[in-house]
Parts: C-alpha cells; sequence; structure tokens
C-alpha cells in the first residue's frame, strides 16, 4: 500500500524560505513521477510542479517558476520542494502525489494528507 506523508510546512513572513518533504513507502518510489499540487481556501487544487521518475525533467507553474525548485532521492523515497521568496498567495496546503509526468490531478493516483504553508504579508 503506497503512502505519502508530507512535512516541513509552517508559517513564514513574504520573502522567506520553506523546504517540504513527501517521504514514499509502499510501491517502488523510483518508477514514478512525482508532483506537489497546493490547494487555497476556496480554490481548487491547482499544479505546483512535477518531477520524472529519473529526476532528469522538471516542469513548474509559471507563478513559481525560478522560485520554487522540486528534486528527489531515490535512495531516500522521498521529494522535496525548496520554496524561496515567498509570497502571500502561496499560502495553500500543499499536497504532493505519485503518479505519471504532468501537470493535472488525473496523473496521479495517490496522495498524500497535505502541509499547511502560510505566508504572512
Amino acid at each position: 500500500q503506497v503512502q505519502l506523508v508530507e512535512s516541513g510546512g509552517g508559517l513564514v513572513q513574504t520573502g522567506g524560505s520553506l523546504r517540504l518533504s513527501c517521504s514514499a513507502s509502499g510501491g517502488t518510489f523510483s518508477s514514478y513521477a512525482m508532483a506537489w499540487f497546493r490547494q487555497a481556501p476556496g480554490k481548487e487544487r491547482e499544479f505546483v510542479a512535477t518531477i520524472s521518475w529519473s529526476g532528469s525533467s522538471t516542469r513548474y507553474t509559471d507563478s513559481v517558476r525560478g522560485r520554487f525548485t522540486i528534486s528527489r532521492d531515490n535512495a531516500k523515497n522521498t521529494v522535496y520542494l525548496q520554496m524561496n521568496s515567498l509570497k502571500p498567495e502561496d499560502t495553500a496546503v500543499y499536497y504532493c502525489a505519485r503518479g505519471l509526468f504532468g501537470a493535472t490531478t488525473s496523473n496521479y493516483k495517490y496522495w498524500g494528507q497535505g502541509t499547511q504553508v502560510t505566508v504572512s504579508s
């Protein structure tokens, strides 16, 4: 059974940084793409970033490109999201997901429970 557990969220001031981690268990981590999505109150879940199984390909939504970096360590079954220059509009619950490389929720079968990121102005 696949389980994804996010950590690293919290409260940070505008311009600050956070590093999210997502630890996976069950299944073969290194065979699948991993992604981060986020959902703000009253809004739909939106794509943030994805990384291929090998880590050789990444993709970002326009609003975070240049500020966020997705990476993975297949030896540790962990995917990371380094978030720099955070803005209040980055405030959301952040979810990691496992599936096929792409930017839509339908590409991903397994999801974590989410971690809250709050950026104060």
